[in-house]
């Protein structure tokens, strides 16, 4: 059978597509590729949110093209994802070496339609229609060959955004919010600790936006934090986590969630985007600064170890010095322990890419120099205050930077690296921090549990 190479540009999402399109492959009879240059087909998981990532596909396709045009004549080249969703034929027109472009609610669609293409019953295929129950067609998860099965999965909970950023394209290539019933997820949440799994991360474009339409609240209890409290009653899950959540879903059920419920770790990436209410109005995100003070509050207050994380923009249309400092000054009084920070980026068909103010990408630069600084700052104080703890981690394997030594997380999500072995796999322990590096813990060998 042909063998297939997936390349993942973008968000946790994208990889969990990825992941399911593999496993659907696979289940094909397809073969896994190690790399592009021995696949019978190559499949690019494309991103959308910002125009960097898709130059990076859209260049790296090229260069595929150009090469296999000399040496493999033969080998099918697809778009899947976000960037397909949104171009759509455009990507065939542009790329006529392109074979395949497969939107995001027809992944599912994958292996049939490089069959008809393999098989000669087509030349090309562009599928980027709607298609009602998207949300709940792949549930298979990837097994990488006969190696041990992965300790942590993603469960997709739902697809789409209703938020309407004015700076995101992702409610044109996702569609709007449509959620899977708690049951199904559930099974195969039970399915994942059945073959090994012990921690799932729970997936959505807005997760804490799960149901809200068709799961009515029970006693002060969203949809969200019902299935919270579903997943947390399957046997051999050890750890529940979720990602990427709204402020505005914060409410006291969800923050309250995280006393009662062992297993939803102390750890919460909530993006904020930016600490000027101007700014956040204009962006259209629902809240203002002293509602996201107000939530980091709270939830340090039921878990005082809260791990906090949070996605930042800089350089958005009309943002000002006086914008910027209060970004930088809302980063110094969250301490967050890890932040994701981007440069704003115009996407087409989005009404911040028509406002007044567009901002020369040397200020973007400077502000997210600046920016970065900060936090990667307050980030090292937040780590190197664990240093001589002990602190508990669900081991994943073999650390990617060094196949060598160890790695867990540890449940607020820093990666801790030790001297272990294939016996530690899947455990969930304590160990001793020794020292921290960038962004990374080191756990002293001698004093493992």
């Amino acid at each position: 059978m042909p063998s297939v190479y997936i390349k993942t540009y973008g968000c946790q999402m994208n990889e969990r597509d990825s992941e399911a399109v593999a496993a659907q492959l696979l289940a094909k009879g397809y073969t896994l590729a190690a790399s592009a240059s021995t696949a019978d087909v190559v499949l690019l998981n494309t991103c959308s949110v910002r125009d960097f990532a898709e130059q990076k596909a859209l260049n790296k396709m090229t260069n595929l093209a150009a090469e296999f045009r000399r040496s493999r004549p033969g080998v099918v080249l697809g778009f899947l994802g976000c960037m397909a969703q949104s171009r759509g034929k455009e990507l065939i027109e542009r790329l006529p070496d392109v074979d395949l472009v497969i939107g995001t609610q027809k992944f599912h669609r994958t292996a049939d339609h490089l069959d008809s293409i393999l098989k000669g019953g087509v030349s090309k295929v562009v599928d980027t229609e709607e298609e009602t129950g998207s949300e709940s067609a792949i549930r298979e998860h990837l097994l990488h060959g006969n190696a041990p099965r992965s300790v942590a999965a993603f469960v997709s909970i739902m697809q789409g955004c209703n938020q309407h950023c004015t700076f995101c394209i992702v409610p044109h290539t996702r569609g709007g919010e449509r959620s899977r019933g708690i049951e199904d997820i559930v099974a195969e949440c039970r399915e994942l600790a059945a073959g090994g799994v012990r921690e799932v991360t729970l997936l959505g474009q807005i997760v804490t936006s799960y149901g809200r339409r068709e799961i009515p609240a029970v006693d002060g209890k969203s949809a969200f934090v019902q299935l919270l409290e579903a997943v947390h009653a399957v046997e051999g899950l050890d750890r529940i986590r979720f990602t990427s959540p709204h402020p505005k879903g914060y409410g006291d059920d969800l923050v309250e969630a995280y006393g009662r419920l062992p297993k939803l770790v102390e750890n919460a990436h909530i993006p904020v985007q930016s600490g000027s209410d101007r700014v956040l109005k204009l962006m259209h995100r629902g809240y203002t600064r002293a509602r996201f003070l107000e939530i980091t509050r709270k939830l340090r207050a039921q878990v005082p170890d809260m791990g906090l994380g949070t996605d930042l923009i800089v350089g958005f249309p009309g943002e000002t010095e006086e914008d910027f400092a209060e970004t930088l000054s809302l980063a110094e009084e969250c301490r967050f322990d890890q932040a994701y920070i981007f440069k704003y980026s115009q996407r087409q068909g989005t009404p911040a890419a028509e406002m007044p103010g567009q901002l020369p990408d040397e200020v973007k630069e400077e502000r997210n120099a600046r920016l970065l600084e900060a936090v990667n700052r307050i980030a090292a104080e937040r780590y190197e205050a664990l240093v001589g703890r002990r602190v508990q981690i669900l081991v994943e394997g073999p650390s990617k930077k060094n196949p060598e030594r160890y790695m867990g997380r540890t449940r607020c999500n820093k990666i801790v690296v030790f001297e272990g072995s294939e016996r530690h796999r899947g455990r969930v322990m304590d160990v001793a921090v020794e020292r921290a590096g960038s962004f990374t813990l080191y756990a002293n060998p001698d004093i493992l549990d």
